[in-house]
């Protein structure tokens, strides 16, 4: 692990070990976002199969994992200091420009997808492309919409560290929102997460990603994406369903030009970088490197 402070908030990143000793041996250079109560950890069994041809970096985003100090010094300037998408997307712009990181591909899962998605929009002359893992959306549904915040902010509202103690409660998370169950260590890590987020930033960051405003600017910003954009989504998964994911592919000039732009991977629920790591890396090696 790395820290490196963006906008006076240190960051936690890993990468592959020589993504900077040797750059100019990557053929492409693979940024990855992890989703809400999430860290940068679920993207380690994709790093170890990647190609030596892909550089990859994983970092946490601020308020989660490893990246939950020093929130309210964040001194930004002229930058929006909320946790909302924009402002994610303008922490990770910082932090590649920090780590003079250009022309990369970003990979963002379920809530990262949408902030991969904003850096695009935001700063087109530093991404390269996008890949959205889990992650779709567009469609406001007011009472779907309202039920999933109060679900999730009750959720917030209890979370004594001692339930990490709880032998049995690490399976459960090793069920939840997948179609084939995790391993114990990474229900574990599912757990350890969601107690050390950040309150504030979870809490907020949940509910500036879903207002209406934000569900339906999603698909604008998609349709006037100069960049390549792809889409992975599980066929079981029930938290962001395959036909929202591909809702919003649609609105892509890849759509448009009759370009296959969504995979579905099988007997996979909301976490494909951990239930189909070999499966995900064999698209992206074809996404980055074959086409």
């Amino acid at each position: 692990m790395v820290v490196t402070p963006i906008f006076g908030v240190p960051h936690a990143y890993d990468f592959t070990p020589d993504l900077f000793s040797n750059r100019s041996k990557h053929r492409s250079v693979l940024v990855c976002i992890h989703g809400w109560l999430l860290s940068r950890t679920y993207w380690h069994p994709l790093m170890e199969r990647l190609p030596p041809d892909i550089g990859c970096l994983a970092y946490d985003l601020r308020g989660f994992g490893d990246s939950t100090q020093g929130l309210s010094a964040r001194t930004d300037g002229h930058y929006d200091a909320t946790y909302g998408l924009m402002a994610y997307a303008q922490d990770l712009n910082a932090l590649l420009e920090s780590l003079e990181l250009d022309n990369v591909w970003l990979m963002g899962h379920s809530l990262g997808g949408s902030i991969a998605l904003w850096a695009a929009h935001l700063f087109p002359e530093r991404i390269k492309g996008v890949i959205c893992v889990n992650a779709g959306g567009g469609i406001y549904i007011r009472n779907a919409f309202e039920k999933f915040r109060t679900a999730g902010q009750q959720m917030l509202g209890w979370r004594p560290l001692w339930l990490q103690n709880l032998p049995l409660l690490p399976w459960v998370f090793a069920n939840i929102m997948v179609r084939q169950r995790l391993s114990y260590s990474w229900g574990r890590q599912r757990l350890i997460d969601f107690l050390r987020a950040d309150p504030e930033a979870a809490a907020q960051s949940l509910l500036e990603s879903t207002t209406e405003h934000e569900v339906h600017q999603l698909p604008k910003i998609v349709a006037q994406l100069p960049q390549p954009v792809y889409f992975v989504t599980g066929e079981q998964d029930m938290v962001m369903e395959p036909r929202y994911v591909r809702h919003l592919a649609s609105f892509h000039r890849f759509f448009q030009q009759g370009k296959q732009a969504v995979v579905a991977l099988e007997s996979c629920g909301h976490f494909a970088m951990l239930e189909q790591p070999q499966a995900l890396e064999n698209q992206i090696r074809h996404w980055l490197l074959d086409d």
